[in-house]
């Protein structure tokens, strides 16, 4: 049985497709269905088994036996960057989190767990080091705390512990997210609304739409969790986005070439954002790829072009 948490959720659901194409069922998702609408998220999904988030936590910290487990891949979280309210943040992310990771520890089961590259703030420097680190909001410092706390543990540690800090997620299954969806999402609606794309003009030295975030089609995300699973000799933090950066306008571009139609529109950059925005994001792979991972990252183009050809071929997607 392999368990895996925020199972609904964007990256959840797509490494439970994953792990269906390789013909695994013996699945135990785990999510809040607080949200109904992500259950459109595994109705084409093939699965064992689903416990509320809550349960499982109840039945990890009582130290319950949940059968031969090979592998948890922990990705529920409460992922909006905008919630302030520290406890609840800690208790969701951080106290579930390390609940969890000692029961798989004590057991010696793979943990393999999604840490964020919002842990490094603005920059400018995006490599897994603690100098490196300087989370801005609640979200982020709840990931940046359970790092340190394993970190600290991976001394004592004998299975394996592993975290991914994901860069800009974008790709199928992310529809429920609403304005927390990836900017291709956006820009593809805007483009069937209105015509034309809506980005920012210039900030911070950056032209108008030129602002670089690096980003990660979700079907790769899967791909670098499915390959730890297939390496349970590798544990660690790593980065998990292209290490290529590119423009807001790259993205415009390819959902415009995709629908074959459409604008770029530049609004006012929000007073809101100044000084809280990342301008620029670059994945720093180099310790993914020194633990062996080889295989290539989709480039804009090409990867949003799979997830639109996705997209409008499911009619859930919309």
């Amino acid at each position: 049985m392999i368990i895996v948490t925020g199972a609904a959720g964007f990256i959840g659901s797509n490494i439970v497709a994953a792990l269906n194409a390789r013909g695994r069922t013996d699945i135990l998702l785990v999510d809040d269905m607080s949200d109904g609408r992500k259950c459109l998220n595994l109705a084409d999904l093939d699965f064992a088994d689903y416990l509320e988030y809550d349960d499982l936590l109840a039945r990890v910290e009582k130290g319950d036996d949940l059968g031969a487990i090979d592998a948890v891949f922990h990705q529920g979280a409460c992922s909006d960057t905008t919630e302030w309210d520290g406890r609840y943040v800690m208790d969701r992310n951080y106290r579930y989190s390390k609940s969890l990771h000692d029961w798989c520890v004590a057991r010696g089961v793979p943990f393999i767990y999604a840490s964020s590259a919002s842990v490094y703030g603005m920059g400018p420097d995006f490599v897994e080091t603690r100098a490196a680190e300087r989370p801005l909001n609640m979200y982020a410092f709840s990931k940046f705390a359970f790092d340190q706390y394993v970190r600290a543990q991976a001394p004592t540690v004998n299975s394996q512990v592993a975290g991914l800090r994901y860069f800009n997620v974008y790709g199928p299954r992310e529809q429920h997210k609403g304005k927390m969806a990836s900017v291709a999402w956006h820009f593809s609606g805007q483009i069937e609304r209105d015509g034309e794309c809506r980005l920012f003009e210039g900030s911070d030295g950056y032209g108008a739409g030129e602002q670089r975030r690096d980003f990660i089609y979700v079907g790769d995300c899967a791909a670098v969790n499915l390959w730890l699973l297939d390496n349970p000799r590798v544990s660690g933090i790593f980065n998990c986005g292209t290490g290529r950066s590119q423009t807001f306008n790259d993205v415009a571009d390819a959902v415009i070439d995709w629908h074959g139609r459409g604008d770029k529109h530049y609004i006012a950059f929000p007073e809101s954002l100044v000084g809280r925005y990342q301008s620029y994001t670059e994945a720093d792979m180099g310790a993914l790829r020194a633990a062996g991972y080889d295989r290539a990252f989709c480039s804009v183009a090409e990867g949003v072009t799979r997830y639109l050809d996705w997209m409008h071929a499911t009619p859930a997607a919309g």
